[in-house]
């Protein structure tokens, strides 16, 4: 499953998030594939991509950081997940 994950931070807690990104690079935990992430130019915001098939690796990896950054973790569908239950609606 693919996973919308965004973050927010404040400047109080900038330099701590900023430490922990060099030492560890952010990455996630084994059996999370990172797809991409971004980071909004001029904040401590940003936003990745990933896929899991263990939502409990989702939760793990934002666990990791909500101590620092508000961390929101949302499951995404594809048009091609999704149709067949749009087409269950429409009559």
């Amino acid at each position: 499953m693919l996973y919308l994950i965004s973050w927010k931070g404040t400047q109080d807690r900038r330099n701590s998030v900023i430490a922990r990104f060099l030492k560890t690079g952010g990455q996630p935990p084994a059996g999370v594939k990172m797809l991409g992430r971004w980071h909004v130019v001029g904040s401590n915001d940003g936003l990745a991509v990933a896929e899991s098939s263990d939502p409990l690796l989702m939760a793990k990896w934002s666990l990791d950081w909500s101590d620092l950054l508000e961390m929101q973790v949302r499951p995404l569908l594809t048009d091609e997940q999704l149709a067949p239950l749009l087409a269950g609606i429409v009559t």
